[in-house]
């Protein structure tokens, strides 16, 4: 079956790439969001698929007969079921637009198939239970998965959920529990370096300002070439320094440690170390930088074909990034997901 997709809070397109990255047979006919910015973004990169800037509330069963679909493709809200969004669940109104979706699934026998990709964390919500009370009503076989881009040797940490759904034929493989690995045999992935995903040395623009290494650097995830792993992008990457991401330190780990080493004994001699020279000349011989929009987007399996529109801002290149998926997670959970 050729696939009709309908990619729901459709963001920069995350979805419509990873459909690209399955080579399954198929074609997104049409892409759903309210994030004016986003649209923009997806409509430069897909001019061909129709871009809705529609709240998902106003979607009906009648909408989606006539787009003539069979599956959805679809990232809710996460805020809901995060800290920083106070996990209100299904009593933040954020939740009620998935929360309209599971009432119209009933509605529409012509869908056929259901990726959905959340925040870690969603598995244990009302809205999780509502979402798999909806899938059974409907007559969907589901899946459930935590699962990481580690996983496939992609040097980035991104832990989230996901279900997929289909009709029809029940999956090969046991269900009934979160699963936390792909259940496919022989999945020998290319393991991906992080060096291979960097641009070349190019401005300044990106490099930590020099009141951000006075103060905290001790609490930020630098990495180095050797390293095999980065923290998660989120949306607020570069505005906040704590937990929103790595940094990039272009010297060898073994120069990295000791340029912190002499820090840490200046640290533990000297009161107001900070403001002394040398401790500066040392905080700018690191060189740290942020990872560029271009390098977080090789991070989460964004094709170099994915381009900003000339007028987005930095700033919003690593929210609407932060907002994504990792693009080759979801397409081999697509490919699973239609695997009879």
């Amino acid at each position: 079956m050729d696939l009709k997709i309908l990619e729901l809070f459709s963001g920069i397109g995350g979805m419509h790439y990873a459909f690209e990255y399955s080579q399954l047979k198929g074609e997104v006919c049409s892409a759903m969001d309210i994030n004016t910015v986003a649209n923009t973004v997806y409509a430069h990169n897909h001019p061909s698929t129709p871009v809705l800037n529609n709240n998902i509330q106003k979607l009906s069963a009648k909408t989606l007969d006539k787009l003539q679909i069979n599956t959805i493709l679809m990232s809710p809200p996460c805020q809901p079921h995060t800290r920083v969004g106070q996990k209100r669940d299904i009593e933040d109104n954020r939740s009620d637009a998935l929360n309209h979706i599971c009432e119209l699934l009933p509605m529409c026998p012509s869908v056929q198939y259901i990726l959905m990709e959340n925040v870690k964390g969603f598995e244990e919500s009302m809205a999780r239970a509502k979402y798999v009370e909806a899938l059974e009503k409907s007559g969907f076989y589901y899946r459930e998965f935590i699962l990481t881009p580690t996983q496939m040797g992609i040097p980035n940490t991104r832990h989230r959920y996901y279900c997929i759904a289909r009709k029809g034929n029940d999956f090969q493989f046991s269900g009934g529990q979160i699963l936390t690995t792909l259940p496919v045999d022989n999945a020998n992935f290319e393991t991906k370096t992080l060096p291979s995903l960097l641009e070349p040395p190019s401005s300044d623009e990106f490099l930590l300002e020099q009141k951000i290494l006075k103060r905290r650097v001790w609490l930020l995830d630098i990495v180095t070439n050797e390293a095999t792993n980065t923290m998660c992008f989120t949306k607020a990457y570069t505005h906040y320094c704590e937990g929103t991401g790595s940094v990039y330190c272009p010297l060898s780990l073994e120069e990295m440690q000791e340029i912190f080493g002499k820090l840490k004994l200046m640290d533990e001699t000297q009161s107001s170390c900070a403001e002394e020279p040398t401790y500066l000349e040392l905080l700018h011989k690191l060189k740290l930088r942020y990872f560029t929009p271009r390098e977080v987007s090789r991070l989460m399996c964004f094709p170099d074909s994915f381009q900003f529109p000339p007028e987005t801002t930095n700033r919003q290149k690593y929210r609407l990034l932060g907002n994504s998926i990792n693009v080759q997670v979801v397409g081999e959970l697509i490919k699973l997901m239609c695997k009879v």
